[in-house]
C-alpha cells in the first residue's frame, strides 16, 4: 500500500490533507481515486485511511486503521559522515534509510576532497532530504531521517554533546593486535538511547580528528579487517546494529 507522510496532523475527527508533490503522485502516477486506500503518516504513527476526496489544494484522506506498528529501530542512530566525493551522499542517504538511520549529518573532514559549495549548498540539501523521504516511504519507515546541512569539525563535537552514546569508525584501530569489535561496544548500548556514529571521507580520519573525538568522549570502533569505502563503512555498522537490535 502506499505511503505518504503528511506535513499537517489529523484532526480530531481523523481527516488530514496529503498535498505538494504527493498529491500530485496519487492522482497523475498512481491514478488513484475516491474509495482508495493509502498509509498516511505523521510524527511517527501510520493509519490506513480512505481517499474521501480529492481537490486543487490536495487529496483529502481519513484514518479507517491504526495507528500500525512502527519497523523503526530501538536506539536512534545518527550517521556523522565526512563529506565524500561524487554522489556518494545520495547513496549514503537512500541506504542508510532503509537500513533504519535516524539522521544524517555530514561534516568537513581533515581528508575531505569535497568542499561543500555554500551558493548550491541549499539545493542539495534539498535533494538528500527528497531522496531520504522517497526511501523511507519505500521501505515503510514512520519517520525522515533528519539530514542536516554540512556542519565543520568543531560544531560537529558540539552536536555531539546531546547523544547518549558517541562512537568513531577507526581504520587504525581495525589494525590493532585488540581491535574494540562493534559487538563489544553495543554492550553498553541499550534501546531508546540516542548514538552517533562518526565515519571519515576517502582517507578516513586523521589522527588529529581521532584524538579530538575521544576528548569529546567518543570510543573508537573496529569495522573488521579490511578496509571499506567511505560510503560502504556505514552500512556495515547500521547492519550490525539491526542485527544487534533487531
Amino acid at each position: 500500500m502506499q505511503r505518504y507522510f503528511l506535513s499537517t496532523p489529523f484532526d480530531v475527527a481523523g481527516n488530514a490533507l496529503i498535498d505538494g508533490e504527493d498529491s500530485k503522485h496519487i492522482a497523475k502516477v498512481m491514478r488513484m481515486s475516491v474509495g482508495d486506500h493509502v498509509v498516511a503518516v505523521f510524527s511517527g504513527e501510520g493509519y490506513i485511511s480512505e481517499i474521501t476526496e480529492m481537490t486543487d489544494e490536495g487529496v483529502l484522506v481519513k484514518q479507517v486503521e491504526g495507528p500500525l506498528h512502527s519497523n523503526e529501530m530501538p536506539v536512534q542512530v545518527t550517521i556523522a559522515c565526512g563529506l565524500p566525493k561524487g554522489d556518494k551522499l545520495d547513496l549514503i542517504v537512500q541506504k542508510g534509510t532503509e537500513l533504519g538511520m535516524a539522521a544524517l549529518i555530514p561534516f568537513e573532514a581533515e581528508r575531505s576532497i569535497v568542499k561543500w559549495d555554500a551558493k548550491k549548498g541549499n539545493k542539495k540539501t534539498e535533494r538528500l532530504r527528497k531522496i531520504a523521504k522517497e526511501a523511507a516511504e519505500q521501505c515503510h519507515r514512520t519517520i525522515i531521517p533528519e539530514i542536516a546541512s554540512p556542519v565543520s569539525f568543531q560544531e560537529l563535537l558540539l552536536h555531539a554533546r546531546n547523544f547518549d552514546v558517541l562512537l568513531f569508525a577507526d581504520e587504525e584501530d581495525a589494525k590493532s593486535d585488540e581491535p574494540n569489535k562493534i559487538a563489544d561496544r553495543l554492550k553498553n548500548v541499550y534501546h531508546k538511547q540516542s548514538v552517533m556514529v562518526v565515519f571519515g571521507p576517502e582517507g578516513g580520519i586523521s589522527r588529529k580528528e581521532a584524538e579530538a573525538l575521544r576528548l569529546a568522549g567518543f570510543q573508537s570502533v573496529s569495522l573488521g579487517p579490511r578496509i571499506l569505502r567511505a560510503e560502504t563503512a556505514p552500512f556495515y555498522l547500521l547492519s550490525a546494529m539491526s542485527y544487534e537490535f533487531e
